[in-house]
């Protein structure tokens, strides 16, 4: 193939990126059939395959539901193809997930005395207990819901495990037959005659432990799901009759909302309706446990409008997210990777002021391997000193006892001016994130919420402090979010400077949020959506120049996704220029590598390791010195035209390398690193008798080595 004739628009060089999440999940899917992973952490990544797939069905897959029109992706796929292809793969992967746990985490549990019983399996004792938590929990809790002509099939939660019961009436009790609901709403009455079948459904409480622990002799650990305990006490809700039939079933909702913002007068008022509704959305899948019988199955399907596609049919405990917290459980922690306990910061031991260290010289944090307590101590700080005039931060995702948001009301109790702008369409965090605007409010801060039509995806926080010889702006940039959970782990990169080109380029970024201001002219920052695709499409063509004036041109970027299509065509482009271009892609990659004639020269690495890698980094390494950049951003059309979004430049000699240094770790991972094959499939790095590089593990052994060195230094003086 001519690269001159190429066509780079040619679909059959992209990925659906429908087919390339799959993909992923796949990969995290292979790490809970990893026997080589301890059990407990196994457990925990199947638990995180069933809650991706489970977000993936309510938002992409509702998404592309809702697409009326038959245009086709840029790998040639209409909605309708999607939908097919994805409905053949996520039914081949939740198969391969139900076989990982039924024939090989349940054994495996077996073996260290865990045991997942039924009912009948029960000893004396077990029965009792479980008999007494009927009696006097369950029962108190359960609400059997009757279907007939006066009484409708129940609108159910979304992703809650139901029982469907079928039974037969009492003699005595002459019942009329229904069946489904017709074109007006209504249940179509198709026998008229007394004894017929009668339908009901039981929800599974939510509020209650799925998995109930039972009581068990020292060294076994035995528990029995919920539902089992309701189904062998059924016939108590349903006095009068015979239950002949029972089966499990949990529905999946379109959870996307569709926010008009610049016809909404109050959006913290809309976006609290349209969450509290997300609950009701349409089904997209109906998971079944096997054995459903045919009138229940057919009754659920013309109910809910769903086809056959659009059911799992499982052999195993519907909702395998359950299995999250039970993964987690102490009691189970010799059963689960060694904690790496998070390093503190070398750059603040013993230092009473952050802003001290910070005006000497910039700081990097990199987290989960480094502690997150330096970024809570900056607002801390900055809260409590008397030289601080002002705080600015961007927050998108926070936890729910967030020690940031407190340092900010405490800031605003003291006198400073605190300005918050919570992005209230982070999603599935809406709801907190309303919670605490309101909170924010109510304590005085000024509290913005965005600009229409747009996410504020950056992390920004900006302090202004008065100083004896000049006002100074502090900052915090990072590729992740504020919050103190996720930093546990996922892999982030902070940094801490006090430069004043960067303090310009923050208060004008906090102008354009706040007010009216349409900066373009940013002295260090990129700015999506203004200027951050055009910076880094020049970026790409500045390392093709320098491959056509003789000097070598190279690219290593570090995504949480790569899908956007111009920014996939510019790196083709480059690469049949000749620019190596090394790319760590976590999950979404919708460019193929290894293309003859098109990407040759393009690699596609992706990490699923103990911590989720979530941090943007990009170095652009032509012309002999490095560019080095951090961003919040994804090489994705949301963040580069959709989003607010910062990329900012690391200056800092020693620092650039202390990053290149994490990448080349990174891409030298021979553990768990895969590699995109042309297909878009993925294959493990093999050893090949190589020394083994661990790239999280040894990371985390660098950075403890470091601060081992500079705790010494602090202790002996030199």
């Amino acid at each position: 193939m001519s690269k001159s004739n190429t066509n780079l628009s040619d679909p059959n060089l992209y990925i659906n990126r429908e087919q390339s999440w799959l993909a992923f999940n796949e990969r995290v899917l292979e790490e809970a059939q990893d026997k080589t992973n301890p059990l407990m952490e196994r457990l925990k990544f199947l638990a995180i395959t069933a809650s991706n797939l489970d977000e993936f069905f309510m938002v992409r897959v509702a998404s592309i539901l809702q697409n009326e029109s038959n245009i086709p992706d840029m790998a040639g796929l209409t909605p309708e193809a999607q939908i097919a292809a994805i409905s053949t793969r996520a039914h081949e992967m939740m198969t391969k997930q139900y076989n990982c746990f039924t024939r090989s985490l349940v054994p495996a549990m077996e073996k260290e005395g865990i045991r997942i019983l039924s009912y009948r399996d029960l000893d004396a004792a077990q029965k009792k207990h479980a008999d007494l938590y009927f009696n006097d929990v369950l029962y108190q809790v359960l609400t059997p819901m009757a279907i007939d002509q006066s009484r409708p099939f129940p609108t159910l939660n979304n992703r809650t495990v139901n029982i469907f019961i079928e039974m037969a009436a009492h003699e005595t009790v002459p019942v009329r037959t229904v069946e489904w609901l017709d074109a007006e709403g209504r249940w179509r009455i198709v026998e008229d005659s007394g004894g017929g079948p009668l339908y009901a459904v039981v929800q599974v409480p939510t509020v209650l432990p799925r998995i109930v622990k039972l009581p068990s002799k020292e060294g076994q650990h035995h528990y029995i799901l919920l539902e089992n305990i309701i189904l062998a006490h059924i016939d108590r809700l349903f006095l009068g009759h015979t239950v002949t039939r029972t089966g499990l079933f949990r529905l999946t909702r379109n959870s996307d909302l569709n926010i008009d913002e610049e016809d909404t007068d109050d959006l913290l008022d809309e976006m609290s309706r349209q969450v509290k509704g997300r609950r009701w959305g349409y089904p997209v899948r109906i998971e079944v446990s096997k054995g459903m019988g045919k009138a229940a199955m057919r009754l659920l399907t013309r109910t809910l409008d769903m086809n056959t596609d659009k059911i799992y049919e499982l052999n195993g405990p519907l909702d395998l997210t359950s299995w999250m917290s039970f993964a987690a459980s102490k009691e189970f922690s010799h059963l689960r990777n060694i904690p790496k306990p998070p390093i503190p910061s070398p750059d603040f031991i013993n230092k009473p002021s952050m802003f001290d260290v910070i005006k000497r010289r910039d700081v990097l944090v990199h987290h989960p391997y480094m502690s997150f307590d330096p970024v809570m101590r900056f607002v801390q700080e900055a809260a409590a000193d008397p030289g601080v005039l002002a705080i600015k931060q961007t927050l998108y995702r926070v936890s729910g006892q967030s020690p940031i948001i407190s340092a900010l009301i405490q800031a605003a109790e003291n006198g400073k001016q605190v300005s918050v702008l919570v992005e209230l369409k982070a999603r599935f965090d809406e709801e907190n994130n309303i919670n605490w605007a309101k909170l924010l409010e109510k304590s005085g801060v000024h509290v913005i919420y965005g600009l229409v039509g747009l996410k504020t995806h950056c992390k920004v926080c900006l302090v202004v402090r008065q100083e004896e010889d000049a006002i100074r702006r502090y900052m915090h940039l990072s590729t992740g979010n504020y919050n103190e959970a996720t930093a546990k782990i996922y892999t982030d990169t902070g940094y801490f400077t006090c430069r004043e080109t960067f303090g310009q380029d923050a208060s004008n970024l906090f102008n354009v949020l706040t007010g009216y201001s349409k900066t373009t002219d940013w002295q260090k920052f990129a700015v999506a959506p203004a200027s951050l695709r055009l910076t880094f499409l020049r970026l790409i063509n500045d390392e093709i120049a320098y491959v056509k004036s003789g000097r070598p041109g190279e690219i290593t970027a570090k995504l949480n996704s790569l899908s956007d299509g111009e920014m996939i065509r510019a790196l083709y482009a480059a690469s049949q220029t000749g620019v190596k271009i090394r790319l760590l892609v976590r999950g979404i990659c919708c460019l193929r590598a290894g293309v003859p004639g098109v990407s040759e020269n393009i690699s596609v690495s992706s990490i699923v390791d103990r911590y989720l890698e979530h941090n943007r980094i990009f170095v652009f390494g032509g012309g002999g010195v490095p560019k080095v950049f951090l961003s919040s951003a994804d090489w994705m059309s949301r963040n580069l035209d959709r989003r607010v979004e910062v990329l900012f430049p690391i200056e800092d000699l020693d620092l650039q390398r202390e990053i290149i240094g994490e990448l080349e770790l990174s891409l030298a991972d021979n553990i768990k690193r895969r590699v995109q094959k042309p297909d878009g499939s993925y294959v493990r790095v093999g050893r090949r008798g190589r020394a083994a590089v661990h790239s999280q593990i040894d990371r985390h052994s660098k950075l403890a080595e470091r601060y081992a060195d500079a705790t010494d230094r602090e202790r002996f003086g030199f």
